[in-house]
């Protein structure tokens, strides 16, 4: 009987409580699992791609004391590897301080799975399992790489990534997205040349990530879903580098990201126009403007690297939305030389980085120069309604199945006033946008009016809001920390 995901995930995380006693957090007991399910199923595939005196078999037949030492060595000789070994061991060292619980971990866990024997879905879905539970450590900030499934999903089945296209997330954290559209394609193509699976398995799936210690955590996803392999220098699925800092190595036909938050970057980067002032500016000439804000930089290399004809799916804060300067510049080009169509409004509590608040935005780059019929943008206001929290009322895909019928209807219909608006899905006149001189798309209404986008000087009361959710999260992880705690007279 074939072993389920959620097992696997139950036993995984038991020994996880054990190595807790040792002083290991959660993100480094799935690290130091990732290093040993690596080196496991290298075995198991006889690829010969590791050394026989660094392979998982140079573990057999030592004590507990020894193994500790050798398994600390191997780790050491890998991290200085090229291709796909490097991406996996690079500065990687052994964080299992006791030599009995390493053993345990070897040859009581790792050891008496053989893992290229269970389905890609028990072991993918496992391990992803997994890396779920690492994110809902907050205190290890694992979080900010995990999007919510659901929302994933609901993405890709927007976008539809076909068989022969290259998919590409230059932000993909532990590989969610890449996940997502690998998924897809083998559920709507059940009928795939053998020359089709293998551009899906070896090329089609690229992804770009700036934490080593996350980067290596995405290709083990990724090799365990069958995407890329352990004997592959040459088409590694991941690559860990700073997507910003050159141009992207490829074009995509789709890309899908949720890139960093983090407004205010340490590094400007410019076409190079001006002068460049230190190590602190890096020059784009791919880049239409110059600006230190991280998520408008990544917009701005979406732009850059998604072939005519393809299609972009980005997740942004809302300042991305409504900031003048360098964003609304943005998105003038966007909306005059784009086909920037769909604007998906997300409710805060998505996310486990507390109060988020989020959209999609969907374009795709024209092939052609854009028809001069007057055209529209379709927003979709999922904000009004159901709260959500990633713990008590997490986002499920079927919150979002009206969301993906009305994107649906936009693009089965040849109308170009179609589909009909309802209470949450509104279309808008991009002439009328792009009139205004900063082109906002800050955009709600209630069910009776739509209310135009706002100045950024009318938004005290949602920063009020704001203030006062992070002023309630700290409470609660005051009461949290306080209880039980004697009173202090």
């Amino acid at each position: 009987m074939q072993t389920s995901a959620a097992s696997i995930v139950r036993k995984l995380w038991h020994y996880c409580s054990i190595l807790r006693d040792d002083g290991l957090s959660y993100p480094d007991y799935v690290e130091q699992l990732t290093y040993l399910l690596f080196l496991k199923m290298a075995d198991e595939q006889g690829d010969g791609l590791i050394a026989p005196e660094f392979s998982w078999r140079s573990f057999a037949g030592r004590d507990a004391v020894s193994l500790h030492a050798h398994y600390s060595k191997v780790l050491t000789a890998l991290g200085r590897c090229e291709g796909t070994l490097g991406v996996i061991f690079r500065n990687a060292r052994n964080k299992v301080k006791d030599p009995a619980k390493l053993r345990l971990l070897i040859v009581d866990l790792i050891g008496q799975t053989a893992w290229t024997d269970l389905s890609t879905d028990v072991k993918g879905d496992a391990y992803e399992g997994l890396l779920e539970k690492n994110a809902q450590d907050t205190k290890s900030g694992a979080g900010q790489y995990f999007t919510p499934r659901s929302l994933i999903d609901a993405i890709v089945e927007c976008v539809r990534p076909q068989p022969g296209e290259v998919i590409c997330d230059p932000a993909c954290g532990t590989g969610g997205f890449l996940l997502g559209a690998h998924e897809y394609i083998i559920e709507h193509n059940p009928k795939l040349t053998s020359r089709q699976r293998c551009h899906l398995s070896m090329k089609a799936i690229r992804g770009v990530e700036l934490v080593e210690e996350v980067a290596r955590l995405a290709t083990m996803n990724l090799l365990l879903h069958n995407i890329g392999t352990t004997a592959s220098e040459a088409e590694m699925p991941v690559i860990c580098e700073d997507s910003l800092n050159r141009p992207s190595q490829f074009k995509a036909d789709v890309v899908l990201t949720n890139p960093p938050f983090g407004v205010k970057g340490s590094v400007t980067f410019t076409q190079g126009k001006r002068k460049v002032r230190g190590d602190l500016t890096v020059v784009r000439e791919d880049f239409m403007l110059e600006t230190s804000n991280k998520q408008l930089n990544f917009v701005q290399h979406v732009m850059s690297m998604v072939k005519p004809a393809g299609r972009a799916a980005i997740v942004v804060p809302d300042n991305v939305l409504f900031e003048s300067g360098a964003a609304a510049a943005i998105r003038r080009r966007l909306l005059d030389s784009w086909e920037f169509h769909t604007v998906l409004r997300l409710p805060t509590g998505l996310f486990y980085a507390h109060g988020v608040k989020a959209n999609v935005i969907f374009f795709d780059a024209p092939a052609k120069p854009l028809p001069a019929r007057r055209r529209q943008i379709w927003v979709y206001d999922l904000r009004h309604g159901p709260r959500f929290s990633v713990k008590t009322n997490p986002l499920r895909r079927g919150d979002l199945d009206d969301f993906v019928a009305c994107y649906e209807s936009r693009l089965n219909s040849n109308r170009a006033d179609a589909p009909g608006s309802h209470a949450r899905w509104r279309a808008f006149s991009i002439a009328d946008i792009l009139r205004e001189k900063d082109c906002n798309l800050d955009i709600s209404w209630s069910d009776a009016q739509p209310k135009l986008p706002r100045e950024n000087g009318n938004r005290l009361d949602e920063i009020a809001a704001l203030i006062a959710d992070d002023l309630r999260e700290a409470l609660t992880k005051v009461l949290e920390l306080t209880r039980g705690q004697p009173t202090v007279k």
